[in-house]
């Protein structure tokens, strides 16, 4: 007698959820937020409602300077503005995996 149940098929997932399932997460205070391939931190973060003090959006100004308390961002450009170890600039990095900030909400 054979377990049939290693030959089930896996259930279906919507679109939406296994993409968020693959997408890296961004936590805050505010809960667990997905990112979209290739966008920055900062366009994540504004699509889920938090507001990000920004001049540049390109790593010039230093404005949206964050802490970045857990894991790692990706510069796909250098910023031109200084990052200290445990802080990130939204406005031109991608989270790299699941990532912590100290933000929230408005």
């Amino acid at each position: 007698m054979s377990d049939a149940t290693n030959m089930l098929p896996p259930a279906p997932c919507s679109a939406s959820a296994q993409s968020e399932a693959g997408s890296p997460r961004v936590h805050t205070q505010d809960g667990v937020l997905h990112a979209h391939p290739g966008e920055s931190l900062l366009d994540t973060l504004e699509r889920h409602g938090h507001r990000v003090e920004f001049q540049c959006r390109s790593g010039y100004c230093g404005a949206c300077r964050t802490p970045l308390l857990a894991g790692s961002v990706h510069y796909p450009n250098v910023p031109l503005a200084f990052v200290s170890p445990g802080e990130c600039l939204p406005c031109c990095c991608r989270p790299m995996g699941a990532i912590r900030l100290d933000i929230q909400k408005d």
